[in-house]
């Protein structure tokens, strides 16, 4: 397999690093096209891969009582399964999946703990990303604690806008629910005021954001602090 070059690539993580430390990696990123609803990670078993998404949008999720709750989100910016393991643990009580199509660089587990321990520049970034996802789950926690399902349904279209190809968002419906943490009737009142005012156009599996600006407005400060993290830890803004 030719050598992926870094010139190419567009997870945001992998432009960053080093010419030297992309080169530890270079030769065991693997391309792989993942589906819809495809498992990354299974909870409770052995991470073997991580995977630095190239686009696309994967899910963290957590059973409980009350079905499965949507806990992180993962785009280009980051990398599958890069906290634990860069913890120390080789395996994590959630679920890692595809929620939009992905494309993405696979790469054992073991190549990037041991890349790790070679380069302190490496490590140094990689745990400032492992920082940035502590960040937006915090975060998600505030905003599940205090907004209500229309804030919170903006702040997490806004989270997915920026992680998709353009201005559509091929999401399956079932998902949303999950994702809130709340019932499906909740979510379709939330998004029927979305569009109704004119910030979202919903169509089955597949949902158009029509204005950011106002989108952003309907968060309500809820959005931003992550994101913001994330542009001075890992790109210097």
């Amino acid at each position: 397999m030719a050598h992926i070059q870094q010139s190419g690539v567009r997870n945001r993580l992998l432009k960053v690093m080093t010419g030297e430390d992309f080169a530890r990696l270079q030769s065991h990123l693997e391309p792989v096209d993942l589906l819809v609803d495809q498992t990354l990670i299974e909870a409770n078993i052995r991470t073997e891969y991580l995977y630095f998404l190239e686009s696309g949008l994967g899910s963290i999720t957590a059973d409980g009582t009350n079905g499965r709750v949507e806990i992180g989100i993962i785009g280009r910016e980051g990398v599958v399964g890069a906290s634990h393991v860069l913890l120390g643990s080789d395996r994590v009580p959630y679920r890692h999946f595809v929620q939009m199509a992905d494309h993405a660089l696979s790469i054992r587990a073991g190549i990037v703990s041991a890349a790790v321990d070679e380069s302190p520049t490496l490590r140094k970034l990689l745990l400032r990303y492992v920082l940035t996802e502590m960040i937006q789950v915090r975060q998600t926690a505030i905003v599940n604690a205090t907004f209500e399902i229309e804030v919170r349904l903006a702040r997490w279209l806004l989270m997915c806008h920026d992680r998709a190809e353009g201005d559509e968002l091929l999401l399956k419906h079932e998902f949303l629910s999950m994702m809130l943490g709340v019932r499906r009737s909740g979510v379709t009142l939330a998004m029927q005021q979305l569009e109704g005012a004119g910030r979202i156009r919903a169509r089955r599996g597949r949902i158009t954001v029509l204005d950011r600006e106002l989108l952003e407005e309907m968060a309500n400060g809820s959005y931003g602090t992550p994101e913001a993290e994330y542009a001075r830890l890992i790109e210097g803004a």
